[in-house]
């Protein structure tokens, strides 16, 4: 996926091509709430594939037969150089940048499956844009969601359970990252479903608006 990477005053077009993507479950305070789970004791870890990311400005195709498909609005953190068991206090030395995400979710097939796999591996689920930053300081960024206009999510990365550091000394403690990989770092609370003809906007501070239309699945 072609992508704008900012660095301070520049800016230049990459191709995104992650090895894979590492989905966090469950790392927002009242995320875990609103789900009626208890505090993970450590970041829980699911696997999207490549073949499920799109642009800012592309469709996500909603499929039909499901009661809910949801939107989970997720601050996106791609690796910037390999990385293999890095200590939390170098953990941001191996970051690019970061990028808003729209982890999009089958809520029965989640619940049905027992595992994420086939609820968060459509073609389609992994927006990811509108461009990846550089230099922010992950500690603290607001992040809102967006459905036709009207705000669903609104939230802090303040109120993760597991911050960003400690997520890549986690996933990089028990797989290589390589450069282009991407983590996502989980969902506040409000999540909600799509339906055909919405847009779904994800905003966080600092990086700017991913921007989706939903349609259905041909």
């Amino acid at each position: 996926m072609r992508i704008a990477l900012v660095r301070g005053s520049s800016t230049e077009n990459i191709d995104l091509v992650p090895s894979k993507i590492i989905g966090i479950g469950v790392n927002y305070r009242a995320h875990a709430i609103e789900m009626g789970k208890g505090l993970p004791e450590e970041p829980l870890m699911f696997l999207k594939p490549r073949t499920a990311m799109i642009a800012s400005g592309e469709a996500i195709e909603r499929p039909a037969g499901y009661e809910r498909v949801d939107y989970e609005g997720e601050l996106g953190v791609v690796i910037g150089q390999r990385a293999r068991q890095v200590p939390r206090e170098r953990a941001l030395e191996v970051v690019m940048g970061f990028a808003c995400i729209n982890d999009v979710t089958v809520r029965d097939l989640q619940k049905r499956d027992g595992q994420w796999t086939r609820a968060k591996g459509f073609d389609t689920f992994c927006p990811i844009g509108p461009r990846i930053v550089a230099g922010l300081d992950p500690a603290k960024l607001a992040i809102a969601t967006r459905v036709n206009g009207a705000v669903k999510q609104d939230s802090s990365t303040s109120d993760l359970i597991f911050d960003v550091p400690t997520l890549i000394a986690f996933v990089s403690a028990h797989m290589t990252l390589e450069v282009g990989d991407v983590i996502s770092t989980g969902t506040p609370s409000g999540v909600g479903n799509l339906t055909p003809g919405d847009h779904v906007e994800v905003e966080i501070e600092g990086i700017g608006i991913l921007k989706n239309t939903v349609i259905a699945r041909p």
